[in-house]
């Protein structure tokens, strides 16, 4: 590469739901390998085409079985080049019931906030997921 060429640096973005239910939030267990047993919002990649609002209630259905209705973008975080850029929405549930695909997720459970930031190294991305929890 001559010194003239440059690498245009591209990311991914991620869209998370939060939903609340008695008091508690539901995180969803990972599968995949590189974030094996890690507690994360449920949410995924935005699709070409999609906004982003749609791809948060899209993961959130594939997630957790619920259908969700977004109530407010709550935070926007973008650690690095190299990492994707995390979009994070406060949602309410407005039909379906906890079901998730067991081939992508291990586990889904409420947690209180208290809880959740117990276990800050069981988290896929405790700064992402406490910062979100400051906000809520």
């Amino acid at each position: 590469m001559s010194g003239q060429e440059k690498l245009i640096a591209t990311t991914a973005i991620v869209c998370s739901v939060v939903l609340q239910k008695d008091g508690k939030i539901l995180l969803v267990q990972e599968k995949q390998p590189k974030a094996y047993e890690k507690w994360n919002f449920p949410g995924g990649r935005v699709d070409a085409g999609e906004t982003l609002e749609l791809a948060a209630m899209r993961e959130a259905k594939e997630e957790s079985g619920f259908d969700v209705s977004i109530i407010k973008e709550i935070l926007v975080m973008h650690p690095s080049v190299e990492r994707p850029v995390f979009h994070i929405y406060m949602a309410e549930i407005i039909g379906g019931e906890l079901k998730f695909p067991e081939d992508e997720i291990l586990d889904a459970k409420w947690f209180t906030k208290e809880e959740i930031k117990a276990m800050e190294s069981e988290l896929r991305n405790p700064e992402l997921q406490l910062k979100s929890l400051e906000l809520i």
